[in-house]
């Protein structure tokens, strides 16, 4: 966790270690999370993930970049990275919270086929009373499923997840915060270097060129993230590099000279010193202990 302007950054709210598990998704119920802060999460943001709240009764007061909104059973809110956001929930809420990290999403976005089914900006959808029933057996599967092991598990987890992305798109957002009224420019900036990374980061392209194309100085863009996120504009590149590596080292079966072409990497002896920096062990070596975890 880091704070960002008076603003706590979180992986999940109220923790400040890493992501433990090797899930890109987090799922859990409303009163997981609520009732061990007297049901008020406090103004935060999360750096990477987006987060999609089901609130399937009760009610709950929403805060969305400086903006209020009363929530009723029947209404979902997704919020992006870097929305600063709180809830208030009357004791009597129940539903489900669900977080994805950027990979994941942009992976579903790539199978669905439309960049724009996710929005930038901070929304809340109605479910109809027609929908309801789908849309509660869908978070209700999802929770299942994360909670398991059962065959298939991940393919299920992608697939629902797909359909309930699918079936927001589809419907207008009764709110959303516009961006030029609730963003302050450096915010804005930032946001679209993160999008940016997510869409090239196998490309390797140098922080100057990056701050290029949002038109501002290399300098100011590594003031930017050090302000949100407590980090330099080139450790962000590097940590979604990364995290494509280790992913690629677990779930598939590519050499690692074959990773390490796949990340932009010229040179496979280059990439192991360079994972090796930043994990603390070899390529070779992490693919051997993640397969001794995930047996």
């Amino acid at each position: 966790m880091v704070m960002a302007s008076g603003v706590p950054v979180y992986k999940l709210y109220g923790e400040r270690e890493q992501w433990l598990t090797p899930d890109l998704v987090h799922c859990e119920s409303i009163a997981d999370r609520s009732l061990l802060h007297d049901w008020q999460i406090k103004l935060h943001q999360h750096h990477g993930l987006l987060q999609l709240l089901y609130l399937r009764g009760g009610s709950a007061r929403v805060c969305l970049d400086g903006e209020y909104f009363d929530m009723l059973p029947g209404q979902i809110v997704m919020v992006p990275q870097m929305c600063v956001h709180g809830f208030k929930f009357a004791p009597n809420a129940i539903g489900h919270v669900v977080t994805l990290a950027y990979p994941l999403v942009d992976k579903l976005i790539r199978d669905i086929g439309d960049a724009l089914i996710v929005p930038t900006t901070p929304s809340i959808y109605q479910v109809d009373d027609a929908q309801a029933l789908k849309v509660d057996l869908a978070f209700a599967t999802l929770d299942d499923e994360y909670r398991g092991s059962d065959v298939h598990r991940n393919a299920l987890i992608d697939s629902t997840l797909t359909a309930i992305l699918i079936w927001l798109s589809r419907h207008t957002p009764q709110a959303e915060s516009e961006p030029p009224r609730s963003l302050d420019r450096g915010r804005q900036h930032f946001r679209r270097f993160c999008q940016m990374i997510e869409e090239d980061y196998a490309q390797q392209q140098p922080v100057e060129q990056y701050a290029a194309r949002l038109g501002i100085t290399p300098a100011y863009l590594n003031v930017l993230c050090r302000q949100f996120v407590g980090q330099s504009a080139l450790e962000l590149i590097h940590q979604r590099l990364v995290l494509a590596a280790k992913r690629n080292l677990v779930y598939t079966s590519m050499t690692i000279s074959v990773v390490s072409y796949t990340l932009g990497f010229s040179d496979p002896a280059y990439f192991t010193r360079f994972f090796k920096r930043h994990v603390g062990m070899s390529p070779k070596q992490f693919r051997k202990q993640a397969a001794t975890l995930l047996d």
